[in-house]
């Protein structure tokens, strides 16, 4: 089974895994290094929001009305989205620790070192049905408890913010592939604000010396990997 990852910048992506799509994070309006606008999405089984500020939560309101599809986030945060409107069966809630299926695909809710505004920030460990499975850290600071997950998952892809500031940066982003045990890494998270680091040069230097057996997936905004298990 083939597996496409795009990236439209800072945290979004779409995933094509089989005949499954899934949205994550999508921050289409006011993201300056957008490829797309959200009007062209046309297509979104599952749409994953790992925590409720802007530049994540994005117009995922806006394509789950359009495309029917589920959205999979924390409990407090999804409770605003049936307040604006959207049917409450498309909402999946849950928590950190937990793990749903939906449209196939094995998602796991992990912690994330963050903040939020409900409650709390999350990633998300993804196995598809063929046993693909990557890591989505959403916005996150280096935490120890990185190493569990590679004792239950078999990680094939991380994707792992690098630009610093609200984040963790490249070098710290880089000891967590060693700790992830990841086959390959996206960066995401950079560049997309002057504050924020700019480029993936550092990132790849700090992976040569902490997790070489890691290998990187560079990508610009609305461009695309495949992958297979």
């Amino acid at each position: 089974m083939k597996h496409t990852f795009t990236w439209h910048g800072h945290s979004n992506f779409m995933v094509e895994s089989g005949d499954k799509t899934i949205i994550i994070d999508p921050f289409f309006s006011g993201n300056p290094s957008a490829d797309i606008s959200y009007e062209e999405i046309e297509k979104a089984d599952v749409i994953l929001v790992t925590h409720d500020h802007g530049d994540h939560v994005g117009q995922a309101l806006e394509i789950g009305i359009k495309t029917g599809a589920s959205i999979v986030g924390i409990f407090d945060t999804l409770q605003r989205f049936s307040q604006k409107g959207m049917p409450n069966e498309q909402l999946v809630g849950m928590n950190i620790g937990g793990t749903v299926t939906v449209a196939g695909l094995k998602i796991k809710m992990v912690q994330a070192m963050h903040s939020a505004e409900t409650g709390a920030p999350a990633g998300f460990i993804v196995t598809s049905e063929d046993g693909f499975c990557f890591y989505f850290a959403g916005d996150t600071g280096l935490f120890s408890s990185m190493e569990l997950f590679a004792k239950f998952h078999d990680i094939d892809l991380a994707l792992l913010p690098t630009g610093g500031w609200f984040t963790m940066d490249s070098k710290e982003a880089a000891y967590a592939c060693a700790l992830l045990k990841c086959k390959k890494v996206i960066p995401m998270h950079f560049s997309t604000f002057p504050i924020l680091e700019q480029g993936t040069d550092s990132f790849k230097k700090y992976l040569e010396d902490y997790s070489p057996e890691t290998e990187m997936l560079e990508l610009s905004p609305g461009k695309s990997v495949t992958l297979e298990k």
